[in-house]
């Protein structure tokens, strides 16, 4: 987010805290006029700042289901081909691109033990996919 300014920021900071909250109530806390933080938040998304909005669930409206964060090593050069292959895969949630010991992160959802066993062998061989090592999600302390 470079090159923005602070009233930007502190918009996006108060978006990411409840992206439903009422314009009115926004330029309230940001002491600017509503049609200024109307076109503040077009002008973001125009420029692609803010790519979109999403919902975030509860633990309990998600019980039964199994998530698991993946971390990949991929063969040297071949991260773009396993995250094309990966992106296939409905139940793969979220792929990062890290540096360290992993070259990739999945967040990966099933409903069953059986089918996240299933989906994280699909993983393992997937082309470029050299080594895989996961961890079930037990809960989320937060998100911001």
């Amino acid at each position: 987010m470079t090159g923005l300014r602070d009233t930007d920021l502190k918009l996006i900071a108060l978006l990411r805290a409840n992206a439903r909250e009422p314009t009115a109530s926004l330029a309230r806390k940001l002491g600017l006029a509503r049609s200024t933080v109307q076109e503040r938040i077009a002008r973001l998304e125009r420029e692609g700042t803010i790519k979109g909005y999403t919902v975030r669930l509860s633990d309990a409206s998600q019980a039964g289901k199994l998530r698991a964060v993946v971390m990949i090593s991929t063969d040297p050069k071949r991260a773009d081909r396993v995250a094309m292959e990966l992106n296939k895969m409905p139940e793969v949630r979220s792929l990062s691109a890290v540096a360290g010991t992993f070259d990739l992160i999945a967040t990966v959802e099933t409903e069953t033990p059986a089918r996240i066993d299933a989906l994280l062998d699909r993983i393992g061989r997937a082309n470029g996919v050299a080594r895989t090592v996961s961890s079930i999600i037990l809960s989320e302390k937060f998100t911001r």
